[in-house]
């Protein structure tokens, strides 16, 4: 079994030509989803914010920081002892996964499993909560570390009108109701007194501070698929279709179900499975699949874009009605024993475009093979000194125009080695591996983060601490910055500055072409989550804690 600290990443675990218009998202006032919007930039119009913040003297309570202590935070909130999920922001409402260790309520004991809390924007009162114990199944269906390092809910809700969309700890897409168990318990779905308790317990009886799940939908049961380490992906929103990775990856270094569907497509309004990938990709997936898709407009036509466990960024056509006729039930019967008509339909792969430059996947015509590298075999070294080997998508796909950005990376565990971020043109068909690019930067370690495209420039992260600046219509570098501390979190762009997290602090960047340091903030836990600004405040998640940061103008 790997490591607790190896597998928490995984969990995570993320521009046209300058002339381009920075896409934000739809209300500017709210950012109510993963990247704040469906191209994914982690980009925000607020302003106002301030450039550092105290979040009080440490103090031996359950809360671990002094509220009548802090500067420029207007509240703070207690989480669990993990956080991998971002903070969202919808209709007044906050929302946040964690995991149970933190649980203040009778009702339930900690099982190591995952929480969602649904906040006041406001005031950071809890309004209610999904608790979703730790999966219960035969480990012959999962990879041994899944859903068992107390990771918690390590997915960012994704909230559209009065539903909230979310993928829990136990690989299973539900439906919230965003009022909670306040009005009732909504159905199809009213079997929540059992869904919060761990399996064969005495049911527990919902109230009005639990969620109100309207539909479940069980990947690991219902497609099947054989999800490693964690299930993280955040929910994709186009029309009446939900998009979502499924979290598909291996056992000992071994594809368990290489037919299985690493993307798939479900109807928002009831949960009915409607389409999915044709499954080459968890064919040739490395380790895991934890990248979130991303919409894309081409040519008139909306593109799905996901970056695959195999290493390649993938563009699937939207699905269409005549597509749908015909989908899957809700909870299906094995494919095998199912009539044609009543299987999912295929989502069509308009392009694809490997992300591993020349080199990465093979030297001198000698496939380099990733899991013997992993357990310690022969090493291929750069003139650098940094290994060099093939590298999955872990970060989000950022959509600006008509291109894509993306970087790749892989599982802590595995050291440091070379990176890649590319810049993709998407208007073209089949391998665009050529076509497609418009520029590749291999300057960068191996990355797990998701990056920010602002004013005609890149901010990207990468694993072993550095933050770089480029052009994002040429790729040329303008600074880097060391913050020397790991970076599992993203970059944000909001209000002229650059937030990171970091595994010791939030660090603080000036947004431009000057390198500038601004602040470099202390929370007492590492900061793995990427934070979100909306209604000019700043949501700084920790792995204890989550602080609502305004300008109230105080010098920290």
């Amino acid at each position: 079994m790997r490591s607790k600290n190896a597998c928490r990443i995984l969990a995570l675990v993320t521009v046209a030509v300058l002339s381009a218009v920075t896409r934000s998202p739809a209300v500017a006032a709210d950012w109510p989803q993963w990247g704040g919007g469906q191209y994914r930039n982690l980009v925000s119009r607020e302003a106002g914010l301030p450039a550092s913040f105290h979040p009080g003297r440490k103090k031996r309570d359950r809360l671990g920081f002094d509220p009548a202590t802090t500067k420029n935070v207007r509240w703070m909130v207690r989480l669990g002892s993990e956080n991998y999920s971002c903070p969202v922001v919808a209709n007044g409402r906050v929302y946040i996964g964690t995991n149970d260790e933190d649980l203040d309520d009778e009702r339930f004991a900690p099982t190591r499993g995952g929480v969602l809390m649904c906040l006041d924007e406001k005031t950071g009162s809890l309004i209610w909560r999904l608790v979703v114990p730790r999966l219960e199944i035969d480990r012959s269906k999962v990879s041994e570390d899944f859903d068992d390092m107390n990771l918690g809910i390590c997915s960012t809700a994704t909230v559209d009108g009065d539903r909230v969309y979310l993928v829990t700890n136990r690989c299973e897409v539900v439906c919230l109701d965003v009022a909670g168990m306040a009005n009732g318990n909504d159905g199809p779905f009213t079997a929540e007194a059992s869904f919060s308790v761990p399996e064969g317990a005495a049911p527990v009886e919902p109230a009005d501070r639990d969620a109100d799940i309207l539909w479940r939908f069980d990947m690991i049961r219902d497609l099947p698929v054989f999800p490693h380490d964690a299930a993280n992906c955040s929910i994709l929103v186009v029309g009446d279709h939900l998009y979502m990775g499924t979290a598909n990856g291996v056992y000992d270094g071994k594809v368990v179900l290489p037919t299985a569907a690493s993307l798939i497509v479900l109807d928002k309004r009831s949960g009915k499975l409607l389409a999915r990938d044709d499954g080459r990709i968890s064919a040739n997936v490395f380790h895991g699949q934890w990248s979130s898709p991303t919409l894309a407009d081409v040519k008139g036509r909306k593109e799905v874009v996901f970056g695959g466990g195999d290493g390649l960024c993938h563009g699937f056509e939207q699905l269409s009605a005549k597509a749908v006729a015909g989908g899957q039930p809700a909870t299906p019967t094995p494919a095998f024993l199912q009539p044609a008509a009543l299987q999912p339909a295929i989502l069509r792969e308009t392009w694809s475009f490997d992300c591993n430059p020349p080199g990465y996947r093979e030297r001198g015509g000698v496939k380099i093979d990733y899991w013997a590298l992993v357990r310690g075999g022969p090493r291929t070294l750069d003139a650098d000194g940094m290994l060099v080997s093939p590298n999955e998508v872990i970060g989000s796909p950022v959509v600006v125009g008509n291109r894509v950005y993306v970087g790749i990376g892989q599982d802590p565990v595995h050291g440091p080695g070379r990176g890649a971020l590319s810049c993709i043109a998407i208007d073209g068909t089949g391998d665009i591996a050529k076509s497609g690019r418009v520029w590749q930067y291999t300057g960068i370690g191996r990355a797990l983060s998701t990056v920010a495209v602002a004013d005609g420039l890149v901010y990207a992260a990468e694993y072993a601490g550095k933050v770089h600046c480029l052009d994002a219509a040429t790729g040329r570098l303008h600074w880097v910055h060391d913050t020397r501390e790991e970076i599992w979190s993203s970059t944000l762009v909001a209000d002229g500055k650059v937030w990171i997290g970091t595994r010791k602090s939030l660090v603080v960047l000036a947004a431009g072409l000057e390198k500038k340091v601004l602040a470099d903030i202390k929370l007492g836990t590492p900061v793995w989550s990427i934070p979100c600004a909306a209604n000019k405040t700043l949501f700084v998640a920790s792995q204890k804690n989550l602080w609502a940061v305004e300008d109230q103008g105080e010098a920290p």
